[in-house]
């Protein structure tokens, strides 16, 4: 299956303000976000356990990266990437991205 025939993750805006923009993303599998690039450091929070693949550019970055449920990790602003789900189980993960620095 090519990643053209594969269907878009759902964003889902659980809060925004200021401080915080809060998403949901639900990923059917074979789908994924599409080319996009963070414009805010960020953490996620997987609800499901699942593997899922990212393409970015720089720096470079074609990963497989496994989820387990509760465990964290976090991006940088800049990062630019695809989040696909090759597989055949939905994954899930809670965004928290940070629009202000905490210097």
């Amino acid at each position: 299956m090519r990643l053209d025939d594969y269907c878009k993750a759902i964003p889902i805006l659980q809060q925004e303000d200021m401080k915080i923009r809060v998403t949901q993303w639900q990923f059917p599998p074979h789908s994924h976000t599409g080319w996009h690039r963070h414009s805010y450091d960020y953490v996620v929070i997987p609800m499901t356990d699942g593997q899922l693949r990212v393409t970015g550019k720089a720096p470079k970055l074609d990963a497989l990266r496994k989820l387990v449920t509760g465990e964290s990790y976090t991006g940088p602003a800049g990062t630019e990437h695809d989040v696909i789900n090759d597989g055949n189980d939905p994954i899930v993960f809670v965004e928290v991205e940070l629009k202000d620095s905490f210097v």
